[in-house]
């Protein structure tokens, strides 16, 4: 079993704005959940994202007025982070999410902590460090945004197998298998190198959160939390901070 940071250097990094269905598309997904959101630019104009990837938010938030800090432990991730921001206003920093509030100039109005990344910390104690942090570091009025999956319901059989893209060059597929408290996902990489097919397998665990577990976390540290659909059947929770 990999940790995350190796699991994406040595296999999805490469491949993860293709399987995302590719920079624009996703991008533009990006977009369309921060209207969703209306996140516009209200105050101190600082936003900071969390697992940042290669901007799928960041690039979006920029370009609607916000200085970002986008947060990733990938380094190729944020390689290609800065090809999509050109001059837009986004620092990269590599880190551990943990480890964001070293790294924030000034108090953000938005955290945003999108796509499945809550579920790649190690532990619930991680998790609710995370949201002490985030409770601390917002500015007064500050939103913070969590989307992840709910594992919380084992798959069974043949629907732990999960097609997640596939071209004329490549096959991506992952299977999960469940533990009490995590998932481990092994994601199977089939790619076209002139008339052969490689294969290559690597694995890593997830962390089972139940929405309503979440929830309460996030009140315990003084939000109020609003539920509602994210992308591709994810969780998505609003939290922002609770009036005086």
């Amino acid at each position: 079993m990999d940790s995350v940071r190796d699991h994406y250097a040595g296999l999805l990094a490469p491949v993860y704005s293709w399987m995302a269905g590719g920079a624009e598309a996703a991008l533009a997904r990006g977009e369309a959940e921060l209207d969703a959101l209306r996140l516009t630019p209200r105050g101190t104009a600082i936003a900071l994202d969390l697992g940042a990837g290669f901007g799928m938010h960041s690039v979006p938030l920029a370009r609607r007025g916000f200085s970002v800090v986008a947060v990733d432990s990938s380094s190729e991730l944020l390689r290609e982070l800065r090809v999509y921001a050109g001059g837009l206003p986004i620092r990269t920093v590599e880190a551990d999410l943990l480890d964001f509030a070293m790294h924030a100039c000034g108090s953000p109005e938005v955290i945003l902590c999108m796509g499945d990344t809550l579920t790649h910390l190690s532990s619930k104690g991680a998790v609710e460090s995370l949201f002490a942090q985030a409770a601390a570091a917002l500015a007064p009025g500050g939103v913070f945004v969590v989307t992840f999956r709910d594992y919380t319901t084992p798959l069974a059989r043949e629907r732990r197998f999960i097609p997640v893209r596939s071209d004329a060059d490549r096959v991506f597929t992952c299977f999960l298998e469940y533990g009490d408290e995590h998932v481990d996902v092994y994601d199977l990489l089939h790619e076209r190198v002139g008339t052969q097919w490689n294969q290559r397998v690597s694995s890593y665990r997830k962390l089972r959160l139940a929405p309503a577990w979440v929830s309460a976390k996030l009140q315990d540290v003084g939000f109020q939390v609003t539920r509602d659909a994210g992308l591709s059947g994810m969780i998505r929770l609003v939290a922002s901070v609770r009036p005086h």
